[in-house]
């Protein structure tokens, strides 16, 4: 339990920045490297679908969070409007609320971003942005446009955090991963290319909720400093379906660890059907 009363400024700033790690990690760290679209593959997802999660820091309930895929227009441009909205709920609420918002508009043609948006609201602590991405105007690269840094060039037909995640899905969905697979990430995330690896762990059936659910299970190669320990802390489980939907992330830090769980769905293209039925 943390006590209110003895906690720094420090660490309430620590435990803010965990949150958000587990939260943007958690949908960060799922897509490939220079991944191109394929509008000829059936998409495992699309508008009307409905995310909620919830998430604990150790034994304490610190939050929950929520992703969603609505139909939209753009500058006149028929899009999908993507949204991951986070927040602190209960004790956790209490000692450092965090409000965070992050938004995509995507070409629904090709699956790349057109503009993303990043408001963060936490404690005293605000910040907004705004990042143009054009796949176009350069053959070799793209460009990005941030009202933070200016424009940027960038490796060819990059995603958000948001899009890549969901093209992460509709591109895996069935892929014949090789145990130990390791697949190299790169993404344009705060104002910086940030790459990543990620290493395929097997097949396994956890518990989410009360239900018994079959997944994939990855792990994302984590930076050994100040918040972890090992290169091993992390672990994420997708459903082992047609909808390859994430339904549970582990982090563990040297303060404690993140769980996060799927809560609720609504709106899925295909039956839930990693969930194994009691008979």
């Amino acid at each position: 339990m943390i006590d209110d009363r003895r906690t720094t400024n420090d660490e309430r700033m620590n435990y803010t920045r965990y949150f958000r790690l587990s939260l943007i990690l958690f949908f960060l760290l799922v897509y490939g490297q220079g991944l191109w679209a394929q509008p000829e593959k059936p998409v495992v997802y699309g508008p009307g679908e409905k995310l909620e999660y919830d998430i604990n820091f150790s034994f304490i309930s610190a939050g929950n969070a929520y992703l969603t895929v609505e139909k939209d227009t753009l500058q006149g441009k028929d899009v999908w409007h993507i949204k991951l909205v986070g927040r602190t709920t209960g004790l956790a609420d209490v000692i450092y609320k965090v409000r965070d918002r992050y938004e995509c508009y995507m070409d629904p043609a090709t699956g790349f971003p057109l503009l993303a948006i990043r408001d963060i609201h936490e404690g005293n602590y605000k910040k907004y942005n705004e990042v143009t991405f054009d796949h176009y105007v350069r053959e070799d690269s793209s460009v990005v446009y941030s009202k933070n840094k200016g424009e940027v060039v960038v490796p060819k037909n990059i995603y958000d955090v948001l899009t890549g995640f969901y093209y992460f899905r509709n591109h895996y969905a069935g892929y014949p991963f090789k145990n130990r697979e390791v697949m190299v990430i790169q993404t344009y995330f705060t104002d910086e290319l940030f790459p990543m690896k990620i290493r395929y762990l097997g097949r396994e059936t956890i518990k989410v909720g009360r239900n018994k659910v079959r997944c994939l299970r990855f792990g994302p190669v984590t930076e050994v400093g100040r918040a972890f320990a090992s290169e091993n802390d992390m672990s994420m489980w997708l459903t082992d379906d047609r909808n390859f939907l994430p339904v549970k992330v582990l982090i563990t830090l040297k303060v404690g660890s993140f769980k996060i769980y799927l809560h609720d769905y609504e709106g899925l293209k295909y039956p839930f059907e990693a969930i194994i039925r009691k008979k």
